[in-house]
């Protein structure tokens, strides 16, 4: 699978488990390490879990892809999965905001979705749950 096919899926898997803010960041003309990094937020570990888990679950699973390294505990805020010409990172908000991948990276072209996905429904209230 080529490298920008293989950070689209990744992206698309991300998704799956509803992660925020999924940007894909094309580095082939800023790094000689990679091709492509995808950044993804999670709202709690369990949520980090869920997103990793996906992804190296349904590429293990279909496409016979296992990363050559993955870093971070599922108890970390931050896990990276190194899939070679693709590097995902999976970060707790806080942790996206303290290190500013983006702006790191700022020279990258984003590549942004084919088609734009439907957007989500807003979250309610607990408290507007419990009134009905």
């Amino acid at each position: 699978m080529d490298s920008k096919k293989l950070a689209l899926r990744c992206r698309d898997l991300a998704d799956n488990k509803k992660a925020e803010n999924i940007v894909v960041l094309d580095v082939r003309k800023l790094s000689s390490v990679t091709d492509y990094f995808i950044i993804a937020s999670g709202t709690s570990q369990p949520h980090l879990r869920a997103i990793t888990e996906e992804i190296t679950g349904r590429l293990r699973d279909e496409d016979d892809l296992r990363p050559t390294r993955a870093e971070g505990a599922h108890s970390a805020n931050w896990v990276v999965l190194d899939y070679f010409d693709v590097i995902v990172h999976v970060m707790h908000a806080e942790a996206r905001a303290r290190y500013d991948l983006e702006g790191l990276w700022g020279d990258a072209k984003e590549v942004k979705p084919a088609k734009p996905r439907a957007p989500r429904a807003p979250k309610k209230a607990k408290a507007a749950k419990a009134d009905k």
